[in-house]
């Protein structure tokens, strides 16, 4: 039964809309706060139809996810507390905690190492919006805050959106080729990550 490959034709299609700029730009702001869905979801199909607009998709979603992880970081310095309870619903609240002590012992002893692990949040398996919260909780230097999410969340995009551009249409041939074994391999991938999280370690 094929899942995959229906639903990235059908995001395909919506990347062609006249208002698909704007849809990428929301779903940049809203992920970096506390949407769950990543912009490449909707990066990665505009960007295959219109190659040449690469640059400017990149920079529509990283500046987006800029002011969206701003709003968050305000959350986090002067709201956290009233949200705490939605956190916790969300199961978010122990990996912000642990967040929370680790850049709150990295500002202490050199604000700027946060900034490292800023730039480093595009590569691991954590969600941006977790590090936005917790940079604003534990009052993380603006500068640091800011260069480690334009670093950090501009090498994904522009990365992304760069490497789809050079592959071009050999580039779209194998991801409806690949679409189907790539999405059940990632499903794959959770599965194991939440019995390892919550069963074995």
């Amino acid at each position: 039964m094929k899942i995959f490959q229906p639903l990235y034709e059908r995001v395909l299609r919506w990347s062609a809309h006249p208002y698909a700029e704007r849809y990428l730009a929301i779903l940049s702001f809203f992920e970096a706060i506390i949407f769950p869905v990543a912009p490449e979801v909707m990066l990665a199909p505009m960007t295959l139809a219109k190659p040449q607009h690469w640059v400017r998709y990149a920079t529509v979603s990283l500046v987006a996810s800029v002011l969206g992880a701003l709003v968050a970081y305000f959350l986090g310095q002067y709201a956290f507390d009233l949200v705490r309870p939605l956190l916790a619903d969300l199961g978010w609240l122990p990996r912000i905690d642990a967040l929370v002590a680790q850049l709150r012992e990295d500002a202490t002893l050199h604000p700027w190492k946060a900034f490292w692990i800023l730039v480093a949040a595009g590569f691991v398996p954590v969600p941006l919006k977790l590090f936005t919260w917790a940079s604003g909780i534990v009052g993380m230097p603006m500068p640091a805050f800011l260069g480690g999410i334009l670093i950090g969340r501009g090498k994904r995009v522009y990365i992304l959106a760069g490497v789809i551009r050079l592959g071009g249409k050999r580039a779209e041939e194998a991801l409806h080729r690949w679409i189907e074994p790539i999405g059940w391999g990632v499903v794959a991938l959770i599965v194991a990550a939440v019995i390892y999280f919550k069963f074995i370690r």
